[in-house]
């Protein structure tokens, strides 16, 4: 029996994929999370085999769940459930060692079907959105996305020195270069631009 946790902040969405999938004859759901921080304490819990997992989750992104679950050499396989292809989420997706990357409005039995090809080793992933997520390259270099992260944390131009040991006046020229390369006025639209793109 292949046991799986959905994680899925639309609970009329999430309660039809556990009812749909319960109905399969080696699919056991045990579990269901509303948000990335719940679904990713329910996966320390259950081990489950797989979880099928929202990318826009309240308090953690399943991008994020999937990050932490790599870092801590988890055994749950991910499979990321999206309605659209964003440039930059494949590639996260694909760094985080995801095993399947789906459209939401796949037929269950898609999904079902690609739950077993997942536990046989294999990656799933709908054409559409890895074509979908090859329109952009990142046009930050690490140092520019380490800066424009802490940022992203809160800090100042000068906290932002302070913590990777530049001046204040290189911070100032890297976030400027960032807002040019981005087309944007503030530091606050260039976080959200680059985490929407998954550049950071």
């Amino acid at each position: 029996m292949i046991r799986i946790i959905i994680a899925e902040d639309q609970r009329l969405l999430r309660g039809a994929m556990a009812s749909l999938l319960d109905l399969e004859d080696d699919i056991e759901v045990v579990g269901e999370a509303g948000d990335g921080a719940e679904a990713l304490a329910q996966i320390e819990k259950l081990q489950p085999d797989v979880c099928l997992m929202d990318i826009e989750m309240p308090r953690m992104s399943g991008l994020e769940v999937a990050e932490l679950l790599k870092k801590k050499g988890c055994s749950t396989r991910v499979i990321i459930l999206t309605t659209f292809a964003r440039p930059g989420y494949f590639e996260r997706g694909v760094k985080a060692d995801i095993q399947g990357y789906l459209l939401k409005d796949e037929p269950v039995e898609k999904i079902a079907g690609a739950i077993r090809q997942v536990m046989l080793g294999h990656k799933e992933v709908s054409p559409e959105l890895v074509f979908g997520s090859l329109r952009e390259e990142n046009p930050l270099t690490s140092r520019e996305r380490e800066i424009l992260k802490l940022a992203g944390g809160g800090q100042t131009a000068g906290e932002i020195a302070a913590t990777l040991h530049l001046s204040y006046g290189t911070v100032r020229n890297y976030i400027s270069e960032i807002l040019n390369k981005l087309e944007v006025k503030s530091r606050i639209e260039a976080v959200r631009i680059a985490e929407e793109k998954g550049w950071i």
